[in-house]
């Protein structure tokens, strides 16, 4: 496969995964909110107060929202091909290698690729600037004796007397 494929790929593993994962988290809080919701007004197991749902909403959103979104953004990087993919596809590894088996599958794709040879032709290129022959050596004796005939010094004239 060429290194573009790989790329697609690997951006491609990265929204899969991202979209597995939020399936299984809004899955979770949906048993979770039924599980409270669905529990007999008056038994001694009626369940804990809503505010305590509410509070869980929050933290397990906010959590799982923060090990989610760098799956989803290095997704979107490495499909448009962006300069800053690569960091942000090592961080999203990083996060998804947490989550067995599929989230481990996608950090190993992920180390793999960007650190072999095709990951490296995609986004370890040097700058054009940087990549393009030395500059010239400048010859600096014709602007130095023109500096020197230039340098008498003139005393800067007097300011006038403002008092």
């Amino acid at each position: 496969m060429t290194p573009e494929q790989h790329n697609k790929y690997l951006g491609l593993s990265h929204l899969a995964h991202g979209g597995l994962f939020l399936l299984m988290i809004l899955g979770m809080l949906a048993a979770f909110t039924a599980a409270f919701w669905l529990a007999p007004p008056g038994s001694p197991n009626q369940g804990p107060p809503a505010a305590f749902l509410g509070i869980m909403w929050v933290f397990f959103g906010g959590f799982y929202g923060l090990m989610l979104a760098p799956s989803f953004v290095a997704g979107y990087a490495l499909l448009k091909r962006k300069r800053w993919a690569k960091p942000a596809a090592i961080v999203a590894a990083v996060t998804a290698a947490m989550s067995f088996p599929i989230g481990t599958a996608v950090c190993g794709y992920t180390f793999w690729f960007l650190f072999s040879e095709p990951g490296k032709l995609l986004y370890d290129r040097p700058q054009a600037a940087l990549s393009q022959s030395p500059p010239q050596s400048l010859n600096w004796e014709p602007i130095a004796k023109q500096l020197q005939r230039d340098s008498e010094y003139i005393p800067p004239p007097t300011p006038p007397d403002w008092r």
